[in-house]
């Protein structure tokens, strides 16, 4: 990923907070027949391994799945991003831009097929997106037969990292001003989407 050093993300925090609150992530990988990506939930370790390990699971029947046991994989993370128009700026001549925050985790994979390693990967993702529900679900009310069967048709992922680029590219080249105006616009937009970017970058690139 291209990363001028005005947009470069070097906080480990935010790294992580990213990859925890938009953990729905594309894995790209080589395969047989060319590149393959697959689009998942996933947690990241920190603790384990030199720099973490993510953790998925794919549908057994997916191709990709037994591709990647070995494999070097991408694993890229989107958070809020969204148009700027020039309209914004008070600094002219300006052209239209788009905002965004990515962070890309590189590593190798292998398979988790063992049915107690899966049950605790499911354990842990359910908990993960469960968490904050009044009523929080969890696997413990299914039948034994039922998991066991859901288990064989699922393989883990594994992805120890060795290298991880994050980006934020939230106008941090822009005048005090022309930022301010940004952010204001987005924050009264009529788009939730608009306004999330709107209130991350007023976190991660503040006015004051």
């Amino acid at each position: 990923m291209y990363v001028p050093p005005a947009f470069a993300v070097d906080s480990p925090e935010a790294i992580r907070a990213l990859i925890a609150t938009y953990n729905f992530a594309t894995l790209v990988s080589q395969g047989p027949g060319g590149l393959m990506a697959t689009h998942v939930p996933v947690l990241f370790e920190p603790g384990r391994g030199s720099q973490g390990t993510l953790v998925t699971h794919l549908a057994g029947v997916n191709p990709h799945a037994r591709a990647m046991d070995g494999a070097e994989i991408l694993t890229i993370f989107q958070g809020p991003h969204g148009y700027v128009s020039p309209s914004l700026y008070a600094t002219h001549p300006s052209v239209p831009t788009w905002n965004y925050t990515a962070v890309h985790v590189y590593g190798r994979a292998s398979l988790v097929t063992d049915p107690q390693s899966l049950r605790a990967m499911l354990e842990t993702l359910v908990a993960r997106h469960e968490a904050g529900r009044e009523t929080p679900w969890s696997m413990d009310g299914l039948q034994p037969g039922y998991v066991d069967g859901m288990l064989r048709r699922i393989v883990g992922i594994e992805i120890e990292v060795s290298r991880i680029e994050s980006k934020h590219k939230l106008s941090q080249n822009r005048s005090r001003v022309d930022r301010t105006r940004v952010i204001e616009a987005l924050n009264a937009s009529a788009s939730a989407h608009e306004r999330e970017l709107g209130a991350y970058m007023n976190q991660h690139a503040p006015i004051s």
